[in-house]
């Protein structure tokens, strides 16, 4: 089996767009993959055209090999879009290999551990903006099933945090708290925008409300920073998914930075990475919950790899979407119970529906991160697609 060719699809979805990748054979078995980063689309697709230089002609059943030589061979390793883009090749790979096998990837890797897994939804919190707004939501998320929800309450802060925006956002974790009671897990999550004795002040004012963690309280470059938080927290402290390889994760478990690491199927090196990382997590006795809040592909790969990871713990998963998503794959959720069963279709089970792909084409969007926009993250037409 050979590789033919390489193609990609920008696909615009209100708070990306997304980018899914195939990877073509002259078997005719196409495997597809996800490469979503936010704010970089251009220079991913650059990344991508040259790495299909050296993929076309070769054997797409050596994913190891290709993996490796793709990561050498790029000489300036790592970073976010090289990453993303080895990512998704390293999907589809795994994913024309199941097709050709005709067996879900997880029995490629050793096999369900699982049958179904426990979600947190992202988003359930679209254009709420006061504590009564977020508590509705909540309960309205409740009452479809969902029994762990996640979500950054703190505005435009960066770096540091005045009382009126800890106040505020107190006010909203409270507000979500009692609308669900103790039945519901909540994750704060803080998008890396904090210096330590901000984020130290963060943890101490949250722990009343029994979070599950608190996510990325700094900016993803210092690792130190993280473990003077992880050690001085009575929160569980989780990070990992603005962090790419194997290497990366070392330091973050060397230095014991966090409780819960969340390495990304479309960033960190694919799927077989993720697994090593998962691996290493598991000596040092850390769950896996996955870093999760793309498109349906990569949803599909990341199920993959919850079905057969022994230390997972959680995924992330978001909790609506734009109405085209039904109709660019064949994704078939079933939810129950506050879990997503493990599908059972070959390779990462999904298909991309090339024609609806090309009907929402590349819209840029600015980060809302720091804009006071945070929660415009669903349109108004949003649907629950699972």
């Amino acid at each position: 089996m050979k590789i033919t060719k390489i193609k990609t699809y920008t696909v615009f979805a209100y708070r990306t767009n997304w980018i899914f990748v195939q990877v073509h054979t002259d078997e005719g078995i196409v495997g597809v993959g996800e490469a979503t980063l936010e704010y970089n689309e251009m220079a991913l697709l650059g990344a991508i055209q040259d790495l299909e230089r050296y993929l076309i002609g070769q054997n797409p059943l050596n994913i190891e090999h290709l993996y490796y030589t793709l990561y050498r061979d790029s000489y300036f390793r790592g970073g976010a879009v090289l990453m993303s883009a080895i990512s998704a090749i390293e999907t589809c790979l795994w994913d024309i290999n199941g097709k050709a096998l005709g067996v879900p990837v997880y029995r490629l890797l050793g096999g369900k551990c699982r049958d179904k897994i426990k979600i947190y939804a992202n988003g359930w919190f679209a254009n709420a903006k006061t504590p009564d707004q977020f508590a509705e939501k909540a309960k309205e998320a409740y009452s479809r099933g969902i029994r762990a929800l996640k979500w950054d309450p703190f505005g435009k802060a960066h770096l540091s945090i005045s009382t009126a925006e800890m106040d505020h956002a107190l006010n909203c974790i409270g507000a979500v708290r009692d609308a669900v009671g103790s039945e519901v897990d909540l994750l704060i999550e803080g998008h890396g925008r904090f210096n330590i004795p901000a984020a130290m002040q963060i943890a101490r004012e949250i722990e009343p409300f029994k979070p599950l963690f608190f996510e990325e309280p700094l900016p993803p470059d210092y690792i130190e920073g993280l473990a003077q938080i992880k050690e001085r927290s009575n929160v569980a402290i989780a990070a990992g998914e603005r962090l790419y390889t194997k290497y990366a994760f070392r330091d973050l478990l060397e230095k014991r930075a966090v409780d819960f690491i969340q390495p990304d199927v479309s960033h960190a090196g694919g799927i077989m990475e993720l697994k090593k990382i998962a691996a290493m997590a598991e000596a040092y006795h850390i769950p896996f919950a996955p870093h999760n809040p793309s498109g349906p592909v990569a949803n599909a790969a990341t199920l993959q790899l919850a079905a057969c990871v022994p230390n997972f713990f959680i995924l992330e998963i978001m909790y609506n979407d734009i109405p085209w998503r039904k109709d660019l794959t064949d994704e078939d959720l079933v939810f129950e119970d506050g879990c997503i069963r493990i599908p059972d279709k070959p390779g990462i089970g999904i298909s991309l529906n090339e024609e609806e792909a090309l009907k929402y084409p590349f819209q840029p969007i600015k980060l809302r991160h720091y804009s006071g926009n945070l929660t415009n993250i669903r349109p108004p037409e949003a649907v629950p697609y699972f």
